[in-house]
């Protein structure tokens, strides 16, 4: 892709990573996406797209969650699949870093707020049918990322994908601070 050719890491099951689309990747559903992956196994993978924030919260969407405690979580696009879909995502700080509780129920949800966990909600996810994400990955479609310290405090807006791409090397740095329009380099 336009002869960059960082060094990467083999392909393998990259469940609990995050996938950075690769700076020359167009597709409007992924272009410069960070996606943070839940599962990936020999039927498929799934995960959520983090940088892509709708400016909505919970108690806009519904009036379920209007009065509740839920009211005030952000509300993310998580992918091309099933867009109306609702995830609800809680993060639980840990010693060695957090623990995700994906797809959890809205009570469920409440507690983890109480608990003083981050939730975000999520509509619709990114997912790949079997073998198509490691076809995607031996095109270099993907960059993969271990999970950063601190992923969750940083602002999960379209510069999150700089910034972790830019954390993977000088060559990746460059890459990522690339302007959209080249001519205006």
């Amino acid at each position: 892709m336009r002869g960059h050719r960082p060094t990467k890491k083999k392909t393998g099951n990259v469940a609990g990573s995050l996938l950075l689309a690769h700076p020359a990747l167009q597709d409007p559903n992924f272009r410069h996406a960070v996606i943070l992956m839940s599962e990936h196994n020999d039927e498929g993978a799934m995960g959520v797209v983090l940088n892509r924030p709708e400016e909505k919260r919970l108690g806009a969407l519904s009036g379920d969650f209007a009065l509740g405690p839920l009211a005030q979580v952000p509300i993310y696009s998580g992918g091309p699949v099933q867009e109306r879909q609702l995830l609800l995502i809680a993060w639980e700080l840990q010693d060695d870093g957090f623990r995700m509780h994906f797809g959890i129920e809205p009570g469920r949800a409440e507690q983890c707020l109480q608990d003083g966990m981050q939730v975000r909600a999520f509509l619709g996810y990114s997912g790949w049918d079997a073998g198509h994400l490691e076809n995607e990955m031996r095109h270099n479609t993907w960059v993969v990322s271990d999970i950063p310290d601190g992923l969750i405090d940083y602002p999960q807006d379209e510069n999150l994908w700089r910034r972790v791409l830019g954390a993977k090397g000088d060559e990746w740095r460059l890459l990522a601070e690339e302007p959209d329009d080249t001519s205006l380099n």
